[in-house]
């Protein structure tokens, strides 16, 4: 499994998984215990053995191996077994996932890679509390596949603790002040993400409906649709703008986000998707849905500036 293909087509719901494994260390080495995991495929830029690996000097975290070079490329390897706090067994030659977000590329040291799956974001389950706490909240979703179940890995979140420097940010010199009360709805299904969104987006004087998920979005268009159109006002008299992360449990910003543009009334509300998945790679998937802007994370002035943009766009066309 080398070099992978995103073969997907945008707004359908579905993603596809790399499941891996690690094989964990149990009753002081006298067992093994084999733990499940996935990743979304579009984040996976190819899957490797085990490089040479250089050590890196006051590494952050004890998980962070070294780096190694591929094609020119210092990529830092990161061992997953030792950032859950687990002892991986040496089962097996081990497997490495080069991965790219955030506009930066990051390899995970597994045991060993099974396949790749394609479900539904419907079928992804999000993590209960205690699941969450016994991963370091590194738990996006559980998936039963196969008789198994399955954790989705939030790697990002790994990746900005091990890097504070890749947390959200904004530009504290932007001037958020307006004299215009906006409407947004946002989705996203990180609680940390929301509130930091939820709480930038009411300095620049925004009304904010923030939501776990697409479906959660969806479900709040559709009244708001059914309301403008029984008291015969337009759309943007409720909201403004709408935006939403990619990656969903229930539905993803690019199935919401063609929802919207397919829709006879909704159409009209510009989307912005605001996700790690937004690279040069991926960036197509947005267009194809009908995304009026998209926005990689961490930059959240950027998000704010063009929520603004494509309000005031919408406005003047209107008037025009």
């Amino acid at each position: 499994m080398s070099q992978t293909n995103i073969l997907l087509e945008a707004g359908t719901n579905e993603l596809e998984i790399v499941a891996f494994h690690l094989d964990e260390e149990e009753n002081n080495g006298q067992g093994v215990y084999k733990g499940y995991y996935g990743v979304n495929v579009a984040k996976v830029l190819e899957i490797i053995r085990l490089p040479k690996i250089t050590e890196m000097p006051e590494a952050r975290h004890p998980s962070v191996l070294g780096a190694f070079n591929l094609r020119s490329k210092i990529i830092p390897l990161v061992d997953l077994s030792v950032w859950l706090g687990k002892k991986r067994a040496n089962t097996e030659p081990p497997k490495v996932i080069v991965t790219e977000f955030n506009g930066m590329t990051t390899a995970f040291l597994v045991s060993g890679v099974n396949r790749i799956h394609r479900i539904s974001w419907q079928e992804v389950e999000p993590p209960n509390t205690y699941v969450s706490a016994l991963s370091h909240n590194t738990i996006t979703g559980v998936v039963k596949l196969e008789g198994r179940i399955i954790f989705l890995l939030d790697l990002e979140r790994i990746v900005t603790n091990l890097n504070p420097q890749l947390n959200l940010r904004f530009d504290s010199d932007f001037d958020f002040t307006s004299d215009t009360r906006r409407r947004a709805i946002l989705a996203d299904d990180s609680m940390l993400v929301r509130e930091m969104l939820k709480d930038l987006l009411e300095k620049a004087n925004f009304e904010v409906q923030a939501l776990n998920n697409g479906k959660e979005a969806w479900d709040l268009l559709e009244r708001l649709r059914d309301r403008s159109e029984a008291e015969g006002r337009p759309i943007t008299d409720y909201v403004q703008v709408v935006i939403s992360d990619i990656e969903m449990p229930s539905m993803d910003g690019h199935n919401l986000c063609k929802r919207i543009k397919d829709d006879r009334v909704l159409h009209e509300l510009p989307v912005l998707l605001f996700s790690s998945l937004i690279t040069d790679r991926l960036r197509h998937k947005g267009d194809s849905v009908g995304a009026d802007a998209q926005i990689s994370k961490p930059e959240v002035t950027a998000l704010a500036k063009h929520a603004m943009r494509l309000i005031e766009e919408r406005e003047q066309a209107r008037k025009s």
